[in-house]
């Protein structure tokens, strides 16, 4: 019996074939019994070699309660053995694999003396353990075991952790914590990390790419650590599942105001033997996307590989209306534009996971990222100038191309060492990115009859280091309690180089317009420290925690040799978790949080900026962090496997709050009244709402994903500017239907709308080099409601190995991003609307082997075939 399909080939033997292949196996065994004594030791008790008597265990393993098989599940078999070095005994693995699609597994190669622990865990169910041993016959023992049926129960809940079960868009609640998986969006195939996201409950995605938690921008992270990466440079064929982390402890970082956390977790596996897949796609405008992962491992040795190429070629449209009410003459002005952004970006992952030994693993990991996109944008302009009462009109036309190139890099190493205590465990990181960005432009801008024609380039490089190190610690003090403990330190360097040329016109020669920030850069250092204690009862249970922070930021523009810092002492931000378990089906969470949300560089510099002729920025070096003190109560309720409901109602009090702040004033260098954009400390803003996330299942082939989010913000800037202030309910609401077809068919249909809201979000400056999270808030103006609907039909192929997908997003043309800002000195709407009904066909195909000895040189009368799934 040395192989499963060895095995399953002898059962179609004919029934006399097979007894005698037992009868034979039996006497020499018998034999072998007979010529070594127990313990097989050669005789004389010498430390010869051991000659083991080889068996199996197999079974199958199916659903408690529908007795469905449960495939790829985790089979683990230990024993006990005599350790030469401490002349003691102790636990050993002996033999383990997954378990086939049809719920069978083998384990073949057991000593067929002496006792073992059968170990079985799966996602979504109780891990299971039980003692297994081959049963004696007159001869001894036999060498088959057939361990019938064995029956996993759906995950139950518990104070620790809430799951919410389904194959598909399943999220559970942990007590800090909600995970969503997305690697089996259909929505996602082929596109990016902003494809991934958009269907995920809880977030919102604008057609820039802004990403929005409870109306507040979050801390975007990839694998627990902060990126350089933006969204729609992230394949979302690379991602596992994103970890929404709505109130997060004080074990994460204080950073990002009150947005919270996203975690972007990336693929990787471990299981024994090789296993991947190969992707392809096209769009409806001829944009491919080409990746392939793979996962290697035998014995200490784990390896992992992802690639993926993707084009792209994205179009946009958008309008502008202004009024000015205090220049004079008094002037309208009316801007349309239409643009498309092409080219291509490229990611590479490589790792090798080194397991030490049973407790300790050291993992080795570096990425590589680069782009390189052409930007055209057509913008009309028409100006409308009231003078005595006539109205004069003036019209012009700006054509702009520009090229952006970026490269990213990336180093990680990690250590996780694991103690002989359950539970007692200590990992160490350190993890290095750099990002390096060109950017070149050219403006044309012909006035039709007033003005002369005008050209400027832009030329532009940036640079950016990004190293952070973190050491974590937990330590079981029993089985109810445990204290974990930690320290990290992030240091960020961010440098740019800009020259702006106008062309003359009398030499027809470019010169250089020397601006206040061509070349600037700051360094932003971050150093934290913290620990929580966790509890728990029969019923309920607790964790508290404590962190402590202190960050230095010094800005510098280089050729104005101006230098200015922010040094914010040591800050505590407590948080405190209580969990309540109601019984076996309703649990119950109370959460406070306290968190800070730092300016950035172009919210603290303080000289204007011209780049937009309608609307000149300065920043302001007074700016105070915003402190955010955030409650929030969760209670999920497990009607059955069918039907989940999962509820929070939240409150966050932000003071100091970082507001956007707009007035007039005569600017000497245009000779002009201008309007000036700039940042104030509001006194203070109030978010209250409510979140239901439902999940139903009805006929086992339809799920619906429900999740809608009702809540009120008021913002007070009265302390700016009297009886300012901005009060707005908002509700959204986004809806997931996945239906399983016959013939392996799966349709999936997706949307969301949004009601007006008074925030008007950024990109958490990112855009430069910030350090992303955080909002920038107006309570001068609104955004418009938006909503959309996206479409996608699957076809599974050989066994669900394989499958094609087709994808429509924005069916109805309605993804339109509106804003309508109000000031005493104007009053502005703007729309814009990127990629509508936008089509996609991907192609996927995963295979891969369980195989003990992948890179051994094979015996095929010794050793596994392996097994195919």
């Amino acid at each position: 019996m040395t192989s499963w399909s060895k095995a399953t080939a002898a059962r179609k033997m004919s029934s006399s074939l097979r007894h005698c292949a037992y009868l034979m196996l039996l006497l020499n065994s018998t034999v072998l019994w007979a010529q070594y004594p127990a313990g097989g030791q050669r005789p004389g008790g010498g430390n010869g070699q051991r000659l083991m008597v080889n068996g199996r265990f197999y079974g199958k393993l199916v659903d408690e309660n529908t007795g469905k098989p449960i495939g790829y599940a985790t089979v683990q078999l230990f024993g006990m053995q005599m350790d030469t070095v401490t002349k003691s005994r102790s636990e050993k693995f002996i033999s383990g694999q997954l378990s086939r699609e049809n719920g069978d597994f083998s384990l073949e190669n057991v000593p067929v003396r002496g006792k073992y622990t059968l170990r079985i865990s799966f996602m979504g169910y109780d891990a299971l353990e039980q003692s297994v041993s081959f049963d004696a016959g007159k001869s001894g023992p036999v060498a088959e075991k057939d361990l019938g049926n064995i029956r996993l129960a759906a995950v139950s809940t518990n104070l620790k952790e809430v799951t919410v079960m389904g194959d598909a868009n399943a999220f559970s609640m942990a007590i800090d914590k909600k995970i969503y998986r997305v690697d089996k969006d259909n929505m996602a195939a082929g596109g990016t990390a902003e494809d991934a996201l958009r269907n995920v409950p809880s977030l919102n995605v604008d057609i820039d790419g802004n990403v929005t938690l409870r109306n507040a921008a979050p801390q975007i992270f990839v694998d627990g650590r902060p990126t350089t990466l933006t969204i729609d440079q992230i394949p979302a064929d690379a991602i596992d599942n994103v970890e929404i982390i709505t109130n997060p402890s004080a074990k994460y970082d204080a950073g990002g105001g009150g947005g919270g956390i996203v975690n972007i977790v990336l693929k990787k596996d471990r299981r024994i033997g090789y296993n991947g897949n190969l992707r392809a796609g096209v769009d409806m405008r001829g944009k491919i996307n080409l990746g392939a992962d793979i996962n290697a491992r035998e014995g200490k040795i784990n390896g992992f590989l992802g690639i993926n190429y993707n084009q792209r070629l994205s179009k946009n449209w958008g309008n502008t209306q202004r009024q000015n009410l205090t220049a004079m003459p008094r002037t309208d002005v009316y801007q349309d534009n239409q643009g498309q952004r092409e080219g291509y970006f490229h990611s590479y992952r490589a790792g090798l996971d080194w397991l030490i030994d049973n407790r300790n693993t050291l993992t080795f990991a570096g990425n590589f990222n680069g782009g390189n996109f052409d930007n055209t944008d057509d913008i009309n302009i028409r100006t409308d100038t009231f003078v005595g009462g006539e109205l004069r009109t003036g019209l012009a036309e700006r054509t702009s191309t520009s090229n952006r190139q970026w490269q990213n890099s990336g180093g990680q190493v990690l250590f996780k060492h694991l103690s002989p205590k359950a539970g007692k465990e200590w990992t160490a990181d350190f993890n290095l990115n750099k990002t390096r960005s060109e950017n070149n432009g050219l403006f044309q801008t012909d006035y039709f009859g007033v003005y002369p024609n005008g050209q400027q380039k832009q030329s532009g490089e940036t640079e950016n280091t990004f190293i952070t190190t973190q050491t974590d610690w937990i330590d079981p003090l029993n089985e109810n309690a445990k204290i974990e403990y930690g320290a990290r330190a992030a240091v960020r360097t961010f440098s740019s180089v800009n020259a702006n040329y106008q062309l003359n016109n009398n030499n027809g020669e470019f010169e250089q317009v020397f601006g206040f920030a061509d070349r600037y850069r700051f360094d932003d250092q971050v150093f934290a420290a913290y620990t929580t204690y966790t509890q728990s009862y029969e019923k309920w249970g607790f964790q508290t925690g404590l962190r402590a922070e202190s960050s230095f930021y010094t800005g510098e523009l280089i050729d104005a040799d101006t230098s200015f810092s922010n040094d914010y002492p040591l800050s505590l931000f407590p948080s405190v978790f209580l969990t309540y378990k109601l019984n076996e089906d309703d649990n119950t969470q109370l959460s406070y949080t306290r968190r800070v949300n730092r300016p950035s560089f172009f919210q603290l510099i303080p000289f204007p900026d011209y780049s937009d002729s309608l609307l000149l920025s300065i920043g302001n070096p007074n700016l105070r962090p915003e402190f955010t003190n955030a409650l929030e109560w969760n209670y999920q309720n497990v009607f059955n496997k069918s039907h989940n409901l999962l509820v929070s109602v939240y409150y966050k009090l932000t003071t100091d709050l970082i507001t956007r702040y707009q007035f007039t004033q005569f600017d000497e260098q245009l000779g002009r009244e201008v309007v000036v954009s700039t940042y104030a400390n509001a006194d203070r803003s109030t978010a209250f709402g409510t979140e239901w996330t439902l999940k139903n299942t009805f006929w086992k082939n339809l799920e619906l994903v429900s999740n809608v989010n009702l809540y009120n913000s008021v913002i007070d800037a009265s302390n700016i500017e009297s009886d300012l202030t901005n009060t707005q309910f908002t509700w959204f609401i986004k809806e997931n239907l996945t239906i399983k077809l016959p013939a392996a068919f799966t349709f999936q249909a997706s949307g969301e709308y949004q009601s007006r809201t008074a925030f008007s979000l950024e990109s958490g400056g990112n855009r430069h080099g910030g350090w992303g999270g955080g909002t920038s808030n107006t309570a001068q103006g609104y955004t418009t409601p938006i909503w959309r609907v996206d479409l996608s039909v699957r076809k599974d192929f050989w066994n669900r190995t394989a499958n094609a997908t087709l994808s429509v997003r924005d069916v109805f043309r309605s993804r339109i991003k509106g804003s309508h800002s109000e000031t005493d000195a104007f009053i502005q709407d703007e729309e814009s609307r990127r990629d509508p009904q936008l089509v996609r066909l991907n192609l996927a195909w995963r295979f891969g082997k369980f195989d003990t000895s992948l890179f051994k040189r094979k015996n095929t009368n010794t050793n596994s075939e392996g097994m195919e799934f």
